[in-house]
Protein backbone atom coordinates (compact mmCIF):
# COMPACT_ATOMS: atom_id res chain seq x y z
CA UNK A 1 0.00 0.00 0.00
CA UNK A 2 1.28 3.67 -1.08
CA UNK A 3 0.04 5.99 1.42
CA UNK A 4 0.98 9.15 -0.73
CA UNK A 5 2.14 8.89 -4.63
CA UNK A 6 3.18 11.91 -6.04
CA UNK A 7 2.66 12.45 -9.92
CA UNK A 8 4.39 14.91 -11.97
CA UNK A 9 2.24 14.80 -15.73
CA UNK A 10 -1.48 14.05 -14.97
CA UNK A 11 -2.01 13.18 -18.79
CA UNK A 12 -2.50 9.91 -20.47
CA UNK A 13 0.58 7.78 -19.02
CA UNK A 14 0.78 9.81 -15.56
CA UNK A 15 -3.09 9.56 -15.11
CA UNK A 16 -3.82 6.06 -16.15
CA UNK A 17 -1.20 5.11 -13.56
CA UNK A 18 -2.99 7.03 -10.83
CA UNK A 19 -6.76 5.18 -12.04
CA UNK A 20 -5.06 1.89 -11.62
CA UNK A 21 -3.61 2.29 -8.88
CA UNK A 22 -6.54 3.89 -7.41
CA UNK A 23 -9.26 1.01 -9.13
CA UNK A 24 -6.17 -1.60 -7.25
CA UNK A 25 -6.90 -0.39 -3.86
CA UNK A 26 -2.84 0.37 -4.06
CA UNK A 27 -2.91 4.35 -3.13
CA UNK A 28 -4.34 6.64 -0.47
CA UNK A 29 -3.70 10.21 -1.64
CA UNK A 30 -2.56 10.96 -4.88
CA UNK A 31 -1.10 14.00 -5.57
CA UNK A 32 -1.19 15.87 -8.78
CA UNK A 33 2.04 18.38 -10.13
CA UNK A 34 2.16 20.24 -13.65
CA UNK A 35 2.59 23.36 -15.43
CA UNK A 36 -1.09 23.26 -16.52
CA UNK A 37 -3.48 24.52 -14.00
CA UNK A 38 -6.42 22.96 -16.77
CA UNK A 39 -4.96 20.03 -16.57
CA UNK A 40 -4.59 19.29 -13.35
CA UNK A 41 -8.30 21.03 -12.29
CA UNK A 42 -9.70 18.54 -15.06
CA UNK A 43 -7.91 15.33 -13.47
CA UNK A 44 -9.02 16.64 -10.23
CA UNK A 45 -12.70 17.04 -11.33
CA UNK A 46 -12.43 13.13 -12.96
CA UNK A 47 -11.24 11.76 -9.78
CA UNK A 48 -7.81 11.05 -10.94
CA UNK A 49 -5.75 13.20 -8.38
CA UNK A 50 -6.81 14.02 -4.86
CA UNK A 51 -5.05 17.05 -4.38
CA UNK A 52 -3.36 19.53 -7.08
CA UNK A 53 0.31 20.17 -5.62
CA UNK A 54 0.80 24.13 -5.59
CA UNK A 55 3.90 24.08 -3.15
CA UNK A 56 6.74 21.46 -3.90
CA UNK A 57 7.97 20.59 -0.12
CA UNK A 58 4.47 19.98 1.17
CA UNK A 59 3.87 17.90 -1.94
CA UNK A 60 6.68 15.57 -1.14
CA UNK A 61 6.27 16.00 2.38
CA UNK A 62 5.40 12.00 3.41
CA UNK A 63 5.78 11.12 -0.15
CA UNK A 64 6.28 7.05 -0.88
CA UNK A 65 6.50 7.29 -4.71
CA UNK A 66 7.18 9.97 -7.25
CA UNK A 67 6.26 9.28 -11.00
CA UNK A 68 7.45 11.46 -13.49
CA UNK A 69 4.98 11.61 -16.41
CA UNK A 70 6.21 14.92 -17.75
CA UNK A 71 7.87 15.46 -21.65
CA UNK A 72 11.51 14.26 -21.21
CA UNK A 73 13.32 17.47 -21.43
CA UNK A 74 11.74 17.94 -18.13
CA UNK A 75 13.18 15.93 -16.37
CA UNK A 76 16.11 17.11 -14.96
CA UNK A 77 14.59 21.00 -13.94
CA UNK A 78 12.01 18.25 -11.81
CA UNK A 79 14.70 16.37 -10.28
CA UNK A 80 16.57 19.70 -9.42
CA UNK A 81 13.07 21.26 -7.96
CA UNK A 82 12.32 18.35 -5.98
CA UNK A 83 15.85 16.89 -5.16
CA UNK A 84 15.33 20.17 -1.91
CA UNK A 85 12.82 17.96 -0.33
CA UNK A 86 13.50 14.23 -0.94
CA UNK A 87 13.46 12.25 1.72
CA UNK A 88 14.90 9.19 2.81
CA UNK A 89 12.72 6.37 1.90
CA UNK A 90 10.70 8.46 -1.01
CA UNK A 91 11.28 6.62 -4.53
CA UNK A 92 11.12 8.06 -7.58
CA UNK A 93 10.51 7.18 -10.56
CA UNK A 94 10.10 8.00 -14.03
CA UNK A 95 8.12 7.10 -17.54
CA UNK A 96 10.15 8.74 -20.13
CA UNK A 97 10.57 6.75 -23.63
CA UNK A 98 14.33 7.14 -23.12
CA UNK A 99 16.78 6.19 -20.34
CA UNK A 100 20.03 7.21 -21.11
CA UNK A 101 19.64 11.12 -21.01
CA UNK A 102 16.81 10.74 -18.32
CA UNK A 103 19.75 8.43 -16.60
CA UNK A 104 22.27 11.53 -16.86
CA UNK A 105 19.64 14.08 -15.74
CA UNK A 106 18.99 12.79 -12.54
CA UNK A 107 22.98 11.99 -11.38
CA UNK A 108 23.20 16.10 -12.35
CA UNK A 109 19.87 16.95 -10.35
CA UNK A 110 19.98 14.61 -7.37
CA UNK A 111 23.82 14.07 -6.66
CA UNK A 112 23.96 11.96 -3.52
CA UNK A 113 20.28 11.11 -3.79
CA UNK A 114 20.49 9.30 -6.88
CA UNK A 115 20.19 6.19 -5.51
CA UNK A 116 16.63 7.07 -4.91
CA UNK A 117 15.92 7.21 -8.35
CA UNK A 118 14.89 4.43 -10.45
CA UNK A 119 14.24 4.60 -14.15
CA UNK A 120 11.68 3.32 -16.08
CA UNK A 121 9.02 2.93 -19.46
CA UNK A 122 5.72 2.32 -19.62
CA UNK A 123 5.48 0.24 -22.90
CA UNK A 124 1.88 1.76 -23.65
CA UNK A 125 -0.09 4.51 -24.67
CA UNK A 126 -2.96 6.19 -26.93
CA UNK A 127 -2.89 8.54 -29.71
CA UNK A 128 -5.19 10.86 -27.93
CA UNK A 129 -3.56 12.95 -24.44
CA UNK A 130 -4.86 15.06 -21.80
CA UNK A 131 -6.40 13.95 -18.25
CA UNK A 132 -9.46 12.86 -20.40
CA UNK A 133 -7.76 9.99 -22.24
CA UNK A 134 -6.59 8.67 -19.06
CA UNK A 135 -7.84 4.97 -18.42
CA UNK A 136 -6.97 2.41 -15.63
CA UNK A 137 -6.54 -0.50 -18.13
CA UNK A 138 -4.32 1.12 -20.51
CA UNK A 139 -1.15 -1.27 -18.79
CA UNK A 140 -2.97 -4.30 -18.59
CA UNK A 141 -0.80 -7.00 -19.94
CA UNK A 142 1.81 -4.17 -21.20
CA UNK A 143 5.03 -4.24 -20.89
CA UNK A 144 7.36 -1.97 -18.40
CA UNK A 145 10.95 -1.57 -18.71
CA UNK A 146 12.99 -0.77 -15.55
CA UNK A 147 16.73 -0.05 -16.21
CA UNK A 148 17.91 -0.09 -12.29
CA UNK A 149 21.23 1.99 -11.36
CA UNK A 150 24.13 0.45 -9.85
CA UNK A 151 23.27 2.58 -6.85
CA UNK A 152 18.96 1.66 -6.41
CA UNK A 153 18.29 -0.50 -3.60
CA UNK A 154 16.84 -4.21 -4.53
CA UNK A 155 13.80 -2.59 -2.36
CA UNK A 156 13.20 0.12 -4.07
CA UNK A 157 12.99 -1.47 -7.37
CA UNK A 158 11.27 -3.38 -5.93
CA UNK A 159 8.67 -0.61 -4.93
CA UNK A 160 8.47 0.81 -8.19
CA UNK A 161 8.03 -2.85 -10.02
CA UNK A 162 5.52 -3.63 -7.28
CA UNK A 163 3.23 -0.27 -8.06
CA UNK A 164 3.43 -1.35 -12.12
CA UNK A 165 2.38 -4.56 -11.22
CA UNK A 166 -0.63 -3.70 -9.41
CA UNK A 167 -1.25 -2.14 -13.17
CA UNK A 168 -1.45 -5.40 -14.30
CA UNK A 169 2.00 -4.55 -16.24
CA UNK A 170 4.75 -7.26 -16.91
CA UNK A 171 7.85 -6.04 -15.77
CA UNK A 172 11.13 -6.11 -17.83
CA UNK A 173 14.85 -5.07 -17.08
CA UNK A 174 17.06 -3.61 -19.51
CA UNK A 175 20.47 -1.21 -19.21
CA UNK A 176 19.89 1.98 -20.27
CA UNK A 177 21.44 1.83 -23.03
CA UNK A 178 19.85 -1.57 -24.33
CA UNK A 179 16.46 0.33 -24.13
CA UNK A 180 17.25 3.14 -25.75
CA UNK A 181 18.62 1.17 -28.91
CA UNK A 182 15.79 -1.00 -28.74
CA UNK A 183 13.20 1.78 -28.75
CA UNK A 184 15.06 3.76 -31.18
CA UNK A 185 14.35 0.91 -33.89
CA UNK A 186 11.01 -0.51 -32.88
CA UNK A 187 9.19 2.63 -31.51
CA UNK A 188 10.97 6.20 -32.07
CA UNK A 189 11.70 5.34 -35.76
CA UNK A 190 8.00 4.15 -36.47
CA UNK A 191 6.51 7.71 -34.79
CA UNK A 192 9.07 9.93 -36.87
CA UNK A 193 8.25 8.08 -40.30
CA UNK A 194 4.22 8.41 -39.42
CA UNK A 195 5.12 12.25 -38.88
CA UNK A 196 6.80 12.09 -42.06
CA UNK A 197 4.35 10.84 -44.14
CA UNK A 198 1.26 13.00 -42.38
CA UNK A 199 3.48 15.85 -43.11
CA UNK A 200 4.56 15.24 -46.81
CA UNK A 201 0.83 14.71 -47.58
CA UNK A 202 -0.41 17.44 -45.67
CA UNK A 203 1.92 19.72 -47.68
CA UNK A 204 0.73 18.38 -51.00
CA UNK A 205 -1.16 21.11 -53.09
CA UNK A 206 -3.70 18.37 -53.29
CA UNK A 207 -3.74 17.48 -49.82
CA UNK A 208 -7.58 17.22 -49.44
CA UNK A 209 -7.99 15.15 -52.24
CA UNK A 210 -5.32 12.25 -50.64
CA UNK A 211 -6.96 12.70 -47.38
CA UNK A 212 -10.60 12.02 -48.97
CA UNK A 213 -9.19 8.92 -49.99
CA UNK A 214 -7.05 7.96 -47.57
CA UNK A 215 -8.28 4.69 -45.88
CA UNK A 216 -7.86 2.04 -43.19
CA UNK A 217 -3.97 1.34 -44.56
CA UNK A 218 -3.20 4.84 -44.08
CA UNK A 219 -5.25 4.99 -40.74
CA UNK A 220 -3.13 2.20 -39.11
CA UNK A 221 0.10 3.09 -40.33
CA UNK A 222 -0.09 6.81 -39.49
CA UNK A 223 -2.45 6.45 -35.95
CA UNK A 224 0.58 7.59 -33.93
CA UNK A 225 1.13 10.68 -35.41
CA UNK A 226 -1.73 11.36 -33.57
CA UNK A 227 0.80 11.69 -30.32
CA UNK A 228 2.14 14.60 -28.64
CA UNK A 229 3.95 16.34 -31.36
CA UNK A 230 6.49 17.75 -27.77
CA UNK A 231 6.92 14.54 -26.14
CA UNK A 232 7.87 13.03 -29.46
CA UNK A 233 10.55 15.98 -30.48
CA UNK A 234 12.03 15.60 -26.63
CA UNK A 235 12.14 11.67 -27.55
CA UNK A 236 13.91 12.27 -30.93
CA UNK A 237 16.22 15.13 -29.75
CA UNK A 238 16.82 12.81 -26.51
CA UNK A 239 17.78 9.53 -28.56
CA UNK A 240 19.49 11.43 -31.30
CA UNK A 241 22.56 9.37 -31.56
CA UNK A 242 20.49 5.57 -32.00
CA UNK A 243 17.69 6.98 -34.03
CA UNK A 244 20.06 8.63 -36.79
CA UNK A 245 22.03 4.91 -36.48
CA UNK A 246 18.30 3.40 -37.24
CA UNK A 247 17.21 5.96 -39.66
CA UNK A 248 20.07 5.87 -42.07
CA UNK A 249 19.63 2.00 -42.04
CA UNK A 250 15.98 2.76 -42.91
CA UNK A 251 16.98 5.19 -45.71
CA UNK A 252 20.15 2.13 -47.19
CA UNK A 253 16.67 0.10 -47.23
CA UNK A 254 14.20 2.65 -49.25
CA UNK A 255 17.60 3.13 -51.72
CA UNK A 256 17.48 -0.64 -52.28
CA UNK A 257 13.69 -0.90 -52.72
CA UNK A 258 13.71 2.06 -54.89
CA UNK A 259 16.31 0.46 -57.18
CA UNK A 260 14.46 -2.57 -57.37
CA UNK A 261 11.39 -1.09 -58.16
CA UNK A 262 13.03 0.90 -60.70
CA UNK A 263 14.54 -2.39 -62.22
CA UNK A 264 11.05 -3.71 -62.33
CA UNK A 265 12.33 -6.65 -60.16
CA UNK A 266 9.38 -8.31 -58.61
CA UNK A 267 10.82 -11.06 -57.73
CA UNK A 268 13.38 -8.89 -55.28
CA UNK A 269 10.14 -7.05 -53.96
CA UNK A 270 8.44 -10.09 -53.66
CA UNK A 271 10.50 -11.34 -51.82
CA UNK A 272 11.45 -8.73 -49.35
CA UNK A 273 7.57 -8.34 -48.89
CA UNK A 274 7.63 -12.29 -48.07
CA UNK A 275 10.07 -12.04 -45.55
CA UNK A 276 8.46 -8.83 -43.56
CA UNK A 277 5.13 -10.58 -43.79
CA UNK A 278 6.23 -13.84 -42.63
CA UNK A 279 8.21 -11.78 -39.64
CA UNK A 280 4.64 -9.57 -38.69
CA UNK A 281 3.51 -13.02 -38.52
CA UNK A 282 5.51 -14.25 -36.03
CA UNK A 283 5.65 -11.24 -34.33
CA UNK A 284 1.52 -11.51 -33.74
CA UNK A 285 2.14 -14.81 -33.05
CA UNK A 286 4.64 -14.64 -30.13
CA UNK A 287 2.49 -11.61 -28.55
CA UNK A 288 -0.99 -13.85 -28.89
CA UNK A 289 1.22 -16.29 -27.23
CA UNK A 290 2.06 -14.75 -24.20
CA UNK A 291 -1.26 -12.94 -23.55
CA UNK A 292 -1.18 -14.87 -19.77
CA UNK A 293 1.14 -12.66 -17.93
CA UNK A 294 4.00 -14.70 -16.54
CA UNK A 295 3.85 -14.99 -13.01
CA UNK A 296 7.28 -13.62 -12.33
CA UNK A 297 9.55 -11.00 -13.74
CA UNK A 298 11.08 -11.27 -17.03
CA UNK A 299 14.81 -10.61 -17.52
CA UNK A 300 16.19 -9.35 -20.53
Amino acid sequence: MLNKVVIFGVGLIGGSFARALKQAGMVGSVVGMGRSAASLARAQELGIIDVIGSDMGQAMQGADLVLLAAPVAQTEAILSALAPHLQPGTVVTDAGSTKSDVVAAAQRALGAKLAQFVPGHPIAGRETNGPDAAIADLYVGKKVVLTPLPENSAADVETVAAAWRACHAIIHRLSAEEHDKVFAAVSHLPHLLAYALVDDIANKPHADLLFQYAASGFRDFTRIAGSSPEMWRDISLANQTALLTELDAYLAQLTGLRARLAAGDGAALEGIYSNAQRARHQWISAIEAAEQPPAQDQAE
